[in-house]
């Protein structure tokens, strides 16, 4: 299956997967920080149900079925990371079961981040993913706001790798989210 976008587009459903991975996190993350008054994490919730939770995960199956496991695997649970996050954000669940969720998808992004065989790039932003779930886990279990906050600007980093990198494989910039290519960047991996 040609996973291109329109002729002639350098968009894949690896791009679009990135974008929203990135969005998501932005959300997710600057919502930890407290760095805007009055928004929460709980204010991503619609964005992460929608855009990282169903559309990652459809993402994900469009990738298993263009023959990309790596991309399939990371979108889909991450989708269902987000999906399930966003069903249980707020008070719907105890400190300790949160904080077992996220060390549970730490372990996936844990997973990603060295199975990523497109380069530092890709780990990069898959560590800062784990780095900040794990942070986020241990605010969790020990009811640590300073932590949250440090998680919280850890995803926002996050994201703004991954969103910076579907920004320069769509304008071909000198820069990869995937392997590096003659003529830029690309957005596989």
């Amino acid at each position: 299956m040609d996973n291109d976008v329109s002729a002639g587009s350098t968009a894949t459903t690896s791009t679009l997967g990135h974008l929203a991975l990135g969005l998501t996190l932005l959300a997710f993350g600057i919502g930890h920080t407290g760095v805007i008054d009055g928004v929460s994490a709980a204010d991503s919730v619609s964005l992460a149900t929608f855009v990282g939770g169903i559309g990652l995960f459809l993402l994900g199956l469009l990738e298993f079925r263009g023959g990309n496991g790596f991309n399939g695997t990371a979108f889909a649970g991450l989708g269902a990371f987000w999906f399930t996050w966003a069903s249980g954000a707020g008070d719907k669940v105890s400190d300790g079961a949160a904080g077992t969720f996220l060390v549970l998808f730490a372990m996936l992004a844990l997973t990603l981040t060295v199975s990523a065989a497109s380069g530092l790039f890709s780990q990069g932003m898959y560590g800062l993913l784990f780095l900040s779930l794990v942070l986020l886990a241990i605010a969790s279990f020990a009811d640590s706001g300073g932590l949250a906050k440090a998680g919280g600007w850890v995803a926002a980093v996050s994201g703004l790798l991954a969103w910076y990198g579907t920004t320069a494989a769509l304008a071909t910039w000198p820069m990869a989210l995937g392997k590096a290519s003659g003529r830029g960047a690309v957005a596989s991996s």
